[in-house]
């Protein structure tokens, strides 16, 4: 149950409103080559701005290590954000010095600023009190609405709560409402597809999904791991040789609670981490010495996607095998395209997965599409995420 206060909970007319998001957008030099985080972002800055505030924008861009570095300036979300507004949204040259706070005490009842890359500061990453503070100085209100950092407790996330009233923006309000729905209360059959190169990187979204759905799909090299500590033979595939214990202990875990754990029956493997060696199928049980499993086989890809057509909700995070790689992204092709001719609610949580769907072309089919890859995470996990926690509660 989310129960934080958001921006519509407060009165926000007539105030200085600091306003923490996710801009932390691709760049080739100066342009923008997907502002998708940006415009996911505008129904909150809108709301503010059309009912009075006086809106305050921070964010980061990239990691320029605690020092100004024009590399890492805000200036093009700044152009990008006055042509999808239709105004011209300053910025200011600093982050809490002198032409921020002129700046933010000049705005007028609608205006919107920018401040500058707040990690442009050490302190920012270390949620140094004295810095939270003299950036919640700056307003009134703070609403934080950037999903993709509510996993990390730094001051313009989480210390600045401290100093302010809290709530969340509408793009946090809807990330926590889609996944938490799906977590709490799923339309079942209730389906996980998780992929990615480690078992280590998934072990406790496993263990709080093993809790929760009906069965649970693994892809991606981590698959090797699995197969490898059940007996066998994975060639050079990648693997974990320290956690095969615990991927047998997941495996019966799974058996014990009645959960389908689903591994690939075939893999397309080849003998070098490259796209120009030839390409084999063959039994993941049985791949030869030299080769190395990088995509889930056809039959896997066929076995998988059957599951997803008869569930009604998918939760999917990470690649099914290395799709950067045109010869290794059928599998997860296969599920981009089951989920997309399904009627499930469909939920992927960011990073490489949202990536590829973004890619093969299968996004606008997808129900929701998460902005945060770490922080979607950390949520199947569980795990309290910093930067909701430190909002005011309803």
């Amino acid at each position: 149950m989310f129960n934080k206060k958001s921006v519509e909970d407060i009165k926000v007319s007539g105030k200085k409103v600091l306003v923490r998001c996710d801009f932390n957008v691709p760049l080739d030099g100066e342009t923008i080559t997907d502002p998708k985080r940006i415009v996911e972002a505008l129904p909150t800055i809108k709301y503010l701005s059309s009912n009075g505030a006086k809106v305050i924008l921070c964010s980061h861009l990239g990691r320029p290590k605690g020092e100004f570095n024009a590399k890492y300036s805000l200036k093009p979300v700044a152009a990008k954000l006055s042509e999808l507004l239709g105004k011209e949204i300053a910025i200011a040259s600093d982050v809490i010095g002198e032409d921020a706070q002129a700046k933010a005490a000049a705005l007028k009842d609608g205006d919107i600023m920018l401040i500058e890359n707040v990690r442009f500061h050490k302190e920012e990453e270390k949620n140094d009190p004295a810095f939270a503070k003299a950036l919640a100085s700056l307003a009134e209100i703070y609403v934080n609405d950037a999903f993709g950092t509510a996993h990390r407790a730094h001051a313009s996330t989480a210390g600045v709560a401290d100093y302010l009233p809290a709530v969340c923006g509408y793009l946090i309000q809807k990330e926590i409402k889609i996944m938490g729905d799906a977590l709490e209360a799923p339309q079942r059959p209730f389906v996980a597809i998780l992929g990615g190169a480690k078992v280590s990187d998934k072990i406790g979204v496993i263990n709080n999904l093993l809790e929760k759905v009906d069965t649970i799909i693994i892809g991606g090299a981590m698959a090797y791991t699995f197969k490898k500590a059940m007996g066998g033979k994975i060639g050079i595939s990648l693997c974990e040789e320290d956690k095969l214990d615990l991927a047998l202990s997941l495996v019966k875990k799974a058996e014990e609670k009645g959960v389908k754990f689903l591994l690939p029956v075939d893999s397309k493997a080849t003998t070098a981490f490259s796209n120009d060696t030839p390409v084999i199928v063959c039994d993941s049980d049985s791949i030869p010495d030299n080769y190395m499993g990088l995509d889930i086989g056809p039959k896997a890809a066929e076995e998988y996607s059957n599951a997803v057509k008869d569930a009604k909700t998918v939760i999917w995070n990470g690649p099914m095998g290395v799709c950067e790689f045109s010869n290794y992204e059928g599998g997860t092709r296969a599920i981009a395209e089951a989920l997309a001719s399904s009627d499930c609610t469909s939920i992927i949580g960011g990073g490489d997965s949202a990536a590829a769907v973004e890619k093969l072309g299968y996004a606008d089919k997808i129900t929701h599409i998460s902005t945060g890859g770490g922080a979607s995470l950390e949520f199947l996990e569980g795990l309290e995420l910093p930067g909701i926690a430190c909002l005011n509660n309803k």
